[in-house]
């Protein structure tokens, strides 16, 4: 079983770029691995996600052109590149991971994912 864990939240500033990491025990190469945000009340939802074999990556509308998913294998992190932040952005973070056969399938749901971190705390404030 894998365990991820999270870091690189913070309090930023509209406009501001920040990039979260999440560090897993197991090869992350064997995963498929997504990014997904929460806010109290709501639910969790997709931030962007990137195929088993890292050659595909999908976004949020909401998100899209301004953050950025990259997976290092050899260090089995993932990344989230985020920029030009905005308040809307203010959320829990968490990384998730699912082990599969597929290499080029993007999965979006946030029920296909089996593994999950704790996540971080984003917040785009003046």
């Amino acid at each position: 079983q894998v365990q991820l864990v999270e870091s690189g939240g913070g309090l930023v500033q509209p406009g501001d770029s920040l990039r979260l990491s999440c560090t897993t025990s197991g090869r992350i190469s064997d995963y498929a691995m997504g990014w997904f945000r929460q806010t109290p009340g709501k639910e969790r939802e997709l931030v962007g996600a990137i195929t088993k074999s890292g050659m595909s990556t999908s976004f949020a509308d909401s998100v899209n052109g301004r953050f950025t998913i990259s997976k290092d294998n050899a260090k089995n992190t993932l990344y989230l590149q985020m920029n030009n932040l905005e308040v809307v952005d203010t959320a829990r973070y968490y990384c998730a991971g699912k082990e599969t056969y597929a290499d080029y399938y993007v999965f979006r749901r946030p029920d296909e994912y089996a593994y999950w971190g704790q996540g971080t705390q984003v917040t785009v404030s003046t």
